[in-house]
């Protein structure tokens, strides 16, 4: 059996096609710009409320809970949907997909523009999350379809790779800069003139693609895992937020865990699955999920609490404080387009391994923050944890791809897509959660706070903030002290078990990986590979 190499390794195995023309080959790249952009938009959107939370808290006045799941409905539906969303794309067309999702992405941005409460917003963020399901994966499978050379297709999806992690490290830059401006809204309007060109450029630029042999799309399937996924994801966060002081938490997970494994017995049952849940058994295709999952948690974690610390605890404005976390975009950048060549000479393992132990080590270094720190150690920990993102998300999406069939690439990219968005919900839930559960315990009211207020004090930040901006001069002081300490404290520790988790998950992939040696990581040459051709 002929192999396919990871990242930046000779393709000796691979399918490649006749020398193209150099308008053929201009008209590939430009079509990956295309992609990028589509895969960035969707990044940003899932980090870019981050800054605007302190404004929607002041406007449309949600509690602790709905803060949260106005951060996290965009992530929970789009993690539940990807695989069912990838594998349409691989029976009805990627780029038709891509194009559909696009457009209703542009309807549900207007929806959450205009929100009048919080109601409205977490479920335009839904919609929003049912959209984005149907771009990310079709984005990585088409690069499988413009670049079949694994030498180009290493460096294509290096520069995917920098856009989907730049974006959700972008996502607070450019809150803060519409925000210096404009109403929180104009963070989901800035989303409506990038998808005409989306539309536009990629109807022109990009070619279809689908499985020659699909079979039939099994609704039970769909409706299993979205089940599966968000009742799981559900009942973590309430645990950590709520404990199991509600019935709801116990019932979600059974329920939840039992949907999955109903939907995994289905897969290995059905002659043409939605998933072909034996990938898992592959070690590289495990690693890199894992590692992809992990690493978001940690960077959607740091975002989310970094965010409110630079604004409520520091005094940042927005635009200031979206400028402060830059050297997690830039660092993000550089680890996209440098993985290839690192992978080359380091291995894949090595690399893999490496990166998640500096996320680690970056994300580890904010539990020494305090009110008052410098912002070096703010700089230095920002730019490891998003050089540290762009490497092992870049990597670990080229290992999934290429050990999947080509005809079932764009299913096989969902669950990629599916661990990055199930990071980044998971990031804001679990490490929020935390934070908003430390925080309310440790937070101390000054004598004379009225009932309502001191309940509105306990339930975020945010709130004392507002509570405080009520109360005569000294009492407001002594409030927000109080506050701004407890909510460093509850961020230090949050900070601390994001590392711990990050170090575990690096010592599973050395594991995982382990007898890989070399730059390459041997991935199978399916036929399928070269059976796939594009459509028109």
């Amino acid at each position: 059996m002929s192999k396919t190499p990871a990242p930046g390794s000779t393709d000796r195995g691979a399918t490649t096609h006749p020398a193209s023309t150099h308008g053929a080959t201009d008209r590939r790249w430009v079509g990956l710009g295309v992609l990028v952009l589509a895969v960035t938009l969707v990044a940003v959107d899932a980090t870019v409320l981050s800054l605007a939370l302190p404004s929607i808290s002041e406007t449309l006045r949600p509690s602790g809970t709905q803060l949260l799941w106005i951060g996290d409905s965009y992530s929970f539906v789009l993690a539940g949907l990807l695989v069912s969303m990838g594998a349409l794309s691989d029976r009805v067309g990627r780029k038709r997909v891509l194009l559909v999702g696009s457009a209703a992405f542009g309807v549900a941005s207007l929806l959450a523009a205009y929100a009048p409460g919080p109601g409205w917003l977490i479920l335009a963020r839904a919609l929003l999350g049912v959209a984005g399901a149907t771009i990310m994966p079709a984005t990585l499978s088409l690069i499988r379809t413009l670049f079949p050379d694994a030498r180009e297709r290493a460096t294509a999806i290096g520069i995917w790779g920098a856009g989907a992690t730049a974006g959700a490290a972008l996502g607070p830059l450019v809150g803060g800069l519409l925000l210096e401006h404009f109403w929180w809204g104009s963070v989901f309007l800035l989303n409506l003139p990038v998808l005409v060109l989306l539309l536009v450029l990629g109807a022109w630029l990009l070619p279809e693609s689908r499985d020659p042999r699909p079979g039939r799309w099994d609704v039970l399937s769909v409706f299993l895992s979205m089940a599966g996924v968000i009742g799981v994801v559900y009942a973590i966060k309430e645990l950590a937020a709520e404990g199991l002081h509600s019935w709801t938490v116990p019932v979600a997970l059974v329920l939840g865990s039992a949907a999955l494994v109903a939907f995994v017995r289905r897969q290995l049952r059905l002659e043409t699955p939605l998933l072909d849940v034996r990938l898992f058994a592959d070690r590289r295709f495990t690693a890199a999920v894992v590692a992809s999952l992990t690493a978001l948690i940690g960077l959607s974690g740091v975002v989310f609490f970094m965010s409110q610390y630079l604004q409520l605890v520091r005094g940042y404005a927005p635009l200031a404080a979206g400028v402060a976390e830059m050297p997690a975009f830039v660092g993000a950048v550089v680890g996209g387009l440098l993985t290839a060549r690192v992978v080359r000479r380091s291995g894949a393992r090595a690399t893999l391994t490496a990166g998640l132990l500096a996320m680690g080590v970056g994300i580890g270094l904010l539990g020494f923050v305090r009110e008052d720190s410098g912002y070096l150690l703010l700089g230095v920990a920002f730019l490891a944890v998003g050089t540290a993102e762009g490497v092992v998300y870049t990597l670990a999406s080229d290992l999934v791809l290429g050990a999947s069939p080509a005809a079932k690439s764009g299913a096989a990219s969902a669950v990629s897509e599916t661990a990055y968005e199930l990071g980044t919900a998971l990031g804001i839930a679990l490490v929020g959660s935390v934070v908003t559960a430390l925080y309310s315990g440790a937070v101390t009211l000054p004598a004379g706070t009225g009932a309502a207020a001191a309940e509105q004090a306990r339930q975020s930040i945010g709130g004392a903030v507002e509570v405080a901006g009520t109360l005569p001069g000294p009492l407001g002081e002594q409030l927000l002290a109080g506050a701004r300490g407890a909510f460093v404290h509850g961020m230090n520790t949050a900070a601390w078990l994001a590392a711990g988790l990050l170090l575990a998950s690096a010592a599973l992939s050395w594991y995982l990986l382990r007898g890989r040696r070399g730059a390459a990581v041997p991935v199978p040459d399916h036929r399928a590979d070269r059976e796939q051709q594009p459509v028109g």
